[in-house]
């Protein structure tokens, strides 16, 4: 289908995302202006570890199949994830790993050469595809390359260092954007005949997380803000693994369980003697014991309550909130060598960062907010013969805004309740090669107007509207720093809406949040210059973030079950009857805050079922897990996430 030669595309994000989306573009001969807050190479992605899941002919050896990887994905979400885009994914996986390997991904391969295979949690089946413990990092760059091939033929225009600041919304739909230049400080519109927004995740709103610094979530909160519904905002996961440090926290990735890591504490109470010495029948395997068949493979949400509740009943490490992540045995069975050729790159930033070899001592762990299984909400057109999606359907990855499309974590499609590991590098990878046909379709035949076509005035109100934001913020004299309410909001968010969730800590948290809304109109900056001023780039996000956590707080308020990532011990069983319905923010502007509604999920694939993974019924010698108190629950997690 041929594309008119002054059509263009605008792309945010330069993570996975958004470069499988501009690749897919340009090879469709569609021209992408590419908008990134860093240099495409340093976007988040770089930090994914573990690997990508898909199923091929090795795995079919096992038994394996794309239907399978399907139906965990969704019992992994708690079902309450739409199917078709699901079983679509699952289907494109293997064709996905060959064009990677096609492009150069050094994935790590077995003594035959064929591509290696590891254990991730929620499988049983060795189906992820990995390149050490740094696959984000080989995958980002390889569609650097490929992006910069077409940016050298002129098919893409690459913005870096580049804010996203607000859609251009023209009768309906969305036809560009408005950006700030971070160097220059220079607000301009950019006109788009689709805008695909790519931008990731928004662990700032928890304060401390695995995400990096940039990951804010203000350019979600923005598209929210001008309309788009924000679909299952509640639903974060918080990683098992990870160190707690005082910038934030850094990510062991899944795959160091995956490859044999085992999950331990002493199984008496104040056990302070170092782990090397304490032999193996007084050590607490809690996960292989309570998941006899999963073991420490169990899906995160799962391992993250199970780590969080023996800290909570005094079994930590030193009695505080850590336990033991194990590598010893796999070196006792395989070597130190082969180990390092696997998880390489996560045991240099433990030791890097806590000083001890993680081959010759256990690493001490504990969980920490890492991904957003909410974001902005998209639709799909199912294709009644296989199930999956309609290609090339215009309605694919789009919000509810026409011409504003969203892909990888800051679209809600694929994760339902809980992410399975290494499902998130092959869903922001799918929506990008999958999604690019849509968007070409979409504004070859489908759109209402071309953005050549809008009036400039259109342009210029959104770059009047965010000029007049902006000397707010650098004219104001009040007396908050933005930065310390930040750190109080990511305190409560963290204490109040992570791994256990109580409704009147939940209320609590909503009535700080009006404080902070009306505290915000005192901000003042510390930083008035018009150069690289980060300050106000952060002090404007501050405003996004307080309105993204008012949507979070209220979807995880009005959920009263346990679900996937969302676990109320008040209400500890999934209730279909009630809320197998996804959530739906919606921002009203007039009252300046969030309304929650809900929409249908798709579940005519396959029919929801207990998610137990074999779970043990405990004996009267375990140590049973009990609930949380509040003000426990809030202790254990704002230790763990320092």
């Amino acid at each position: 289908m041929a594309v008119a030669s002054n059509k263009r595309v605008i792309v945010v994000g330069g993570g996975l995302a958004g470069l499988a989306a501009s690749v897919k573009l340009a090879e469709l001969g569609v021209a992408v202006d590419l908008f990134s807050m860093v240099p495409v190479k340093r976007s988040h992605s770089v930090c994914a570890q573990g690997g990508i899941n898909a199923c091929n002919d090795i795995a079919r050896q096992q038994g394996y199949s794309e239907w399978i990887h399907f139906d965990e994905t969704v019992l992994g979400g708690d079902f309450l994830a739409d199917q078709p885009p699901v079983l679509e994914m699952a289907n494109w996986a293997p064709k996905i790993i060959d064009l990677l390997d096609r492009m150069g991904v050094p994935f790590n391969r077995t003594a035959e050469g064929q591509r290696d295979l590891r254990l991730f949690g929620g499988s049983l089946f060795k189906r992820t595809f990995f390149a050490g413990a740094t696959t984000g990092q080989q995958l980002l760059y390889a569609l650097d390359e490929q992006t910069r091939r077409y940016e050298s033929e002129g098919k893409i225009n690459k913005y870096e260092f580049w804010e996203f600041l607000w859609p251009v919304v023209h009768n309906g739909a969305c036809v560009g954007i408005v950006a700030q230049d971070m160097r220059t400080m220079q607000i301009r519109a950019f006109r788009g005949d689709a805008v695909v927004m790519a931008t990731g995740g928004n662990g700032l709103v928890f304060g401390k997380s695995t995400m990096s610094v940039i990951c804010t979530g203000g350019a979600l909160s923005r598209c929210y803000q001008a309309g788009a519904h924000y679909g299952n905002p509640e639903f974060i996961q918080v990683h098992p693994t990870a160190i707690p440090g005082e910038d934030k926290c850094r990510l062991i990735s899944e795959s160091a369980r995956g490859e044999g890591g085992r999950v331990w504490v002493p199984r008496k109470a104040g056990d302070t003697r170092p782990p090397n010495s304490i032999p193996e029948a007084e050590r607490f395997y809690f996960l292989e014991e309570r998941y006899p068949k999963y073991g420490n493979i169990v899906p995160r949400d799962i391992a993250t309550r199970e780590i969080f509740q023996v800290c909570q009943e005094g079994l930590g490490v030193g009695g505080g909130n850590m336990v033991y992540l194990d590598l010893r045995d796999k070196v006792k069975e395989i070597g130190r060598e082969k180990v390092l050729a696997k998880l390489e790159g996560i045991l240099e930033i433990y030791e890097k960062f806590v000083g001890t070899d993680p081959l010759d001592e256990p690493m001490k762990i504990f969980p920490a907010v890492h991904y957003s299984m909410g974001g902005l909400w998209t639709t799909f057109t199912k294709d009644e013969k296989t199930g999956g999606l309609k290609f090339g359907d215009p309605k694919n990855m789009s919000t509810n805004i026409p011409g504003l499309y969203a892909m990888g974590e800051v679209n809600f499609a694929y994760h339902g309740a809980n992410r399975l590991g290494a499902n998130s590098l092959l869903s922001c990878i799918f929506d990008g090669l999958f999604g690019g046909t849509c968007i070409r379709n979409y504004i070859a035949e489908a759109a209402p107007v071309a953005a050549a076509d809008v009036p400039q005035e259109a342009y210029d109100a959104i770059v009047k509207q965010e000029k007049e934001r902006q000397d707010w913020l650098v004219n104001n004299q009040g007396d908050e720093n933005p930065y310390l309410l930040w750190q109080e909001m990511g305190k409560w968010m963290t204490d109040t809406c992570t791994v256990v969730r109580h409704n009147e800590r939940l209320e609590e948290c909503l009535r700080r949040l009006q404080e902070w809304k009306a505290r915000y109109k005192r901000v003042k900056l510390s930083d008035t210059g018009m150069w690289t001023n980060q300050n106000l780039s952060f002090a404007r996000a501050v405003r996004d973030m307080i309105l993204e956590a008012e949507a979070i707080l209220k979807g995880a308020l009005a959920r009263n079950e346990s679900r996937g990532a969302h676990y109320k011990p008040a209400f500890p069983e999934r209730d279909d009857s009630v809320y197998l319905r996804a959530t739906l923010a919606e921002y009203d502007a007039d009252a300046d805050e969030a309304r929650i509604l809900y929409g249908a999920v798709d579940t005519s694939l396959v029919t929801p079922r207990a998610r137990t993974y074999g779970k043990r019924e405990s004996k009267a010698t375990d140590t049973a897990p009990t609930s949380a108190t509040p003000s426990a629950a809030a202790a254990a997690v704002t230790v763990g996430a320092r």
